[in-house]
């Protein structure tokens, strides 16, 4: 792919830094409409959207219009963690609420072992077929092919969004209920103040670091251990699938318990053990002495990666007025997405000017790791009196 297009590491990782700039950005319009509008409805004319750019990704000729491809892709993912966040807040007792979401988050956790898996069976079988060439765009390398092939489903998995059915509305109580709109969404701000800077900051952090390690894995089994792209994938993904949803359930039922023993701060605290665990299993991957190893020890990691993030996004509806939910949740992608845009390009970065060597993705991916690893951990460390502050002003009011 980076021959084709002509290009290196660093404009590779910007195709996911534009999608995760864009999948943030058009989340706060889409949030509105969220809070006030059909929700199912949302979600399928994004699911639709977000099929239809990954298939013209394939069709692309020149990196700008696959730049311009993954824009779209990210508009449309951004109608889904809002709308689904408000759906399940008005679907399940505050007290579950945190577990609700974390399971959802486990969804794209499921799904990037299955595109892993699926992506690399794809791009093996289209290497050894004969060229596809179509009218006007001629012929489609087998990288094209396999966005072609992977986007096929979701375009009729969109359409199981209008089976499902539309909770009412929960009514919105307590003292900031008195403003609508932006008013009322500025007090939230600023009566959460610090438990909003530490959680979004902390998290941003965390994200960072697993998106850059997530993005580059498949990079580092071919250029350090000397595996084929696609096998490197399958046996990624199928390591992905089984391990990775097991992080955010996991640190879900702890946060439970902690609750239940009366932590304020327990959802939090869950996610902190989280991030403190992925660092070293993270290193333990990179400094392992053979492919065989580093694949034993991507089972920990992937847990630990992805552990953090869905009771980040579970600890939120816990805190938020129900009309306020989507919109919460969108200011959160928002500053994820600052993660999720500057992992992936950062490493590349590195790899090219810090650590140009061949190899050299390994010692970005330590670097990266180590260093916003631990600021995330911190940062939720610093968040955890603050948090539990936010739960005991919303304790009076709060539905259950």
């Amino acid at each position: 792919m980076k021959d084709d297009l002509g290009v290196g590491d660093t404009e590779i990782g910007w195709l996911y830094g534009i999608f995760a700039l864009f999948y943030a950005a058009a989340a706060i319009p889409i949030a509105s409409l969220a809070d006030k509008k059909s929700r199912k409805h949302i979600i399928t004319f994004g699911i639709f959207l977000w099929s239809l750019l990954t298939a013209a990704c394939g069709l692309t000729q020149n990196y700008w219009q696959i730049f311009m491809a993954r824009i779209g892709v990210g508009v449309g993912e951004a109608t889904l963690t809002p709308s689904a966040t408000s759906l399940i807040g008005d679907y399940f007792p505050r007290k579950d609420i945190p577990m609700a979401v974390s399971i959802f988050q486990t969804g794209p956790v499921i799904g990037t072992g299955i595109a892993f898996i699926i992506g690399g069976l794809v791009l093996s079988a289209v290497e050894q077929s004969d060229p596809l060439i179509l009218p006007i765009i001629g012929e489609l390398r087998p990288w094209q092919q396999t966005f072609v092939y992977v986007a096929i489903p979701g375009f009729f998995l969109s359409f199981f969004f209008l089976l499902i059915k539309e909770p009412v509305r929960r009514p919105s109580l307590g003292p900031i209920e008195s403003k609508q709109g932006l008013g009322q969404l500025l007090d939230f701000y600023k009566q959460h103040k610090a438990t909003i800077i530490y959680h979004h900051l902390g998290n941003l952090s965390l994200v960072l670091t697993g998106y850059a390690f997530v993005f580059w894995s498949i990079t580092f089994f071919v250029r350090v251990h000397g595996l084929e792209a696609a096998e490197a994938s399958q046996i990624f993904g199928w390591i992905f699938l089984v391990f990775g949803p097991l992080g955010p359930l996991l640190v879900a039922l702890l946060a439970k318990k902690l609750t239940d023993r009366g932590h304020k701060d327990a959802n939090i605290t869950a996610g902190m053990i989280g991030g403190i665990i992925t660092i070293p299993t993270i290193l333990l991957i990179l400094v392992a002495p053979s492919p065989f190893w580093a694949f034993i020890f991507y089972a920990p990691a992937l847990t630990a990666v992805n552990s953090p993030f869905g009771i980040a996004s579970g600890a939120l509806p816990v805190i938020t007025p129900p009309n306020l939910r989507a919109r919460v949740a969108a200011g959160y992608m928002l500053t994820g997405a600052i993660g999720m845009m500057l992992g992936p390009p950062l490493a590349g970065a590195f790899n090219e000017f810090i650590f140009p060597g061949y190899d050299g993705v390994r010692y970005s991916m330590m670097t990266m790791t180590i260093f916003f690893g631990l600021i995330g951990v911190i940062l939720l460390g610093l968040g955890r009196k603050h948090y539990a502050l936010s739960i005991e002003k919303t304790d009076d009011w709060a539905e259950e």
